[in-house]
């Protein structure tokens, strides 16, 4: 932070008020419970500048409560908002809102194209998708079927878990050996009787399959299944997680591809301030560079 950001905002005195829309986390979802750790530790590197932060938890993949909760942020007319703008339709409507109010606002973990948003901080999800295609790819037979499980209640309004998706696909069209089919499955809850329904009768109908992608951070939610089937496939997730590294340790995920969920966040809140002081930004899209996490890289960390 330059030093005349900390003489203006030290003059002004000024308490910045930011609204955070994240989803809720919670023992199903617990990438989302890293974010307000980001959060709470630029408040801290901020001090002694004053911010307030409202957090806006809503329930993930909820259209209803996700627009309840952004109604309440446009009540409070914060001076910035940070948004996971997971749900694309709602988050645009809500991007438009915050245009006409003047309230600027970063995109963490989804980008959306075509909005006003001050800065994006997270993972391309599209090249994480090709780099989740080329893990699999090296280790899999050419002639062998693969399976992308996509655990989300509308994965056509889920915009980052389309370019994982859409990544993932393109990989195999310019540069994977694999010939196999790509085959999709979507499944609206990790509720474990569900899950064995669905991924039985995919398996059923395609015996062929000998890896599988999942394409958001509930990666242990299949782990579990393929351990409980003593089903022997590699494995591709995303985010290191307790549940995921759980079952990495056992041998049951391959891999996971991680984006740093704290530092977004982090970035996020001096990114916003930054702006809010000089209403100047230093950087646009700030992409997250990919970890890859195998049990090596595990037992070295």
């Amino acid at each position: 932070m330059t030093s005349n950001i900390v003489a203006q905002a030290l003059t002004t005195k000024k308490t910045y008020k930011f609204s955070v829309l994240i989803p809720k986390g919670g023992d199903d979802n617990v990438y989302w419970l890293a974010h307000p750790k980001g959060i709470e530790k630029a408040v801290h590197d901020l001090h002694p500048f004053s911010l307030e932060i409202d957090y806006r938890l809503f329930e993930l993949h909820n259209e209803t409560d996700f627009i309840e909760k952004t109604n309440e942020i446009l009540s409070n007319l914060p001076d910035g908002v940070i948004m996971a703008p997971i749900l694309k339709k709602e988050a645009i409507r809500f991007c438009d809102d915050l245009d006409k109010k003047s309230i600027p606002y970063i995109f963490i973990d989804t980008f959306i194209d075509n909005t006003n948003c001050t800065a994006f901080i997270g993972e391309d999800a599209f090249q994480g998708g090709r780099v989740a295609a080329s893990l699999i790819d090296f280790g899999l037979a050419p002639e062998k079927d693969i399976l992308i499980v996509n655990l989300a209640k509308d994965l056509e309004n889920t915009q980052h878990l389309n370019r994982r998706n859409q990544g993932f696909l393109s990989y195999f069209l310019d540069a994977g050996k694999n010939n196999g089919m790509k085959i999709t499955v979507e499944i609206p809850t990790t509720d474990q009787e569900t899950v064995e329904e669905k991924m039985d009768h995919i398996l059923q109908n395609n015996p062929n399959i000998g890896a599988f992608l999942v394409s958001s951070a509930k990666t242990h939610v299949v782990a579990r299944y393929l351990e409980k089937k003593r089903i022997n496939a590699i494995l591709v997730g995303y985010e290191m997680t307790r549940k995921n590294a759980d079952y990495l340790k056992r041998g049951i995920i391959d891999f996971l591809i991680g984006q740093k969920p704290m530092e977004q966040s982090e970035k996020a809140v001096k990114r916003l301030f930054e702006y809010m002081t000089t209403h100047t930004i230093t950087m646009k899209h700030e992409f997250q560079p990919v970890e890859i996490i195998n049990t090596e890289v595990l037992t070295i960390s």
